[in-house]
């Protein structure tokens, strides 16, 4: 049998492997690990998840479009920092998107959708009654992105997800003030009421209402 792997199968474990390392890196990097600004060194990471160079380098790229780093000429690769006039903006998008989410909802939520949204709803109010700030914070996040889901745009999805991973590095959190997270639960459980109730233009309003609300909290914050 001859030792050397067909070329095909090489790219295809490279482009495989570099995956793998693109998504361990970017969970350090939305977790807090790798914060805003940080240089990422491209020998220490390849000794930390046991690989050669390439596949960091693949995945550095992979990184770069996906807009979590910058890579600067002679100087390396660095996890960006948002800044607050970028996050205004992506608050901004993010409030035409779900209010078309919504609207696009009042109209094709499955009875087996509302169940699902039900529970985490359930789960939001618990994590309120816990004060557990950061479970609050992941189910809120799991709250959208299902709205959006179930939509059945897979490129919303995508454009979605990538928004909300740029913000993620904007590490001024909203929801520490007393009396945010009652208030974010009742407005989650307000947008889930006008979409089930089939009202299109409230359920968007509601949606849009809520991102701004959020944005506003950014900015009196900044």
């Amino acid at each position: 049998m001859n030792a050397l792997a067909h070329p095909t199968i090489t790219l295809l474990q490279t482009n495989s492997l570099a995956s793998v390392v693109q998504q361990a890196i970017e969970q350090a990097i939305l977790s807090g690990e790798h914060t805003p600004g940080t240089k990422l060194n491209e020998a220490t990471l390849a000794e930390k998840l046991g690989v050669s160079r390439g596949p960091i380098r693949e995945a550095f790229r992979m990184l770069d479009e996906a807009g979590l780093v910058r890579t600067e000429k002679n100087r390396g690769v660095f996890v960006r920092d948002i800044s607050l006039a970028e996050a205004a903006e992506i608050f901004d998008l993010r409030a035409a998107m779900e209010e078309m989410v919504g609207r696009q909802l009042s109209s094709q939520m499955t009875g087996v959708h509302q169940q699902e949204i039900t529970s985490v709803l359930k789960d939001m109010t618990q994590a309120v009654a816990d004060q557990n700030a950061d479970a609050y914070h992941q189910l809120n996040l799991h709250f959208h992105e299902r709205l959006v889901e179930m939509t059945g745009n897979r490129r919303l999805l995508a454009i979605y997800r990538k928004l909300i991973k740029e913000l993620s590095l904007f590490r001024r959190l909203n929801l520490g003030d007393s009396g945010a997270l009652p208030q974010s639960a009742q407005s989650h459980r307000d947008i889930f009421k006008a979409i089930i109730s089939g009202d299109a233009e409230v359920a968007g309003r509601l949606m849009a209402n809520h991102v701004q609300a959020s944005k506003q909290r950014t900015l009196n914050r900044a």
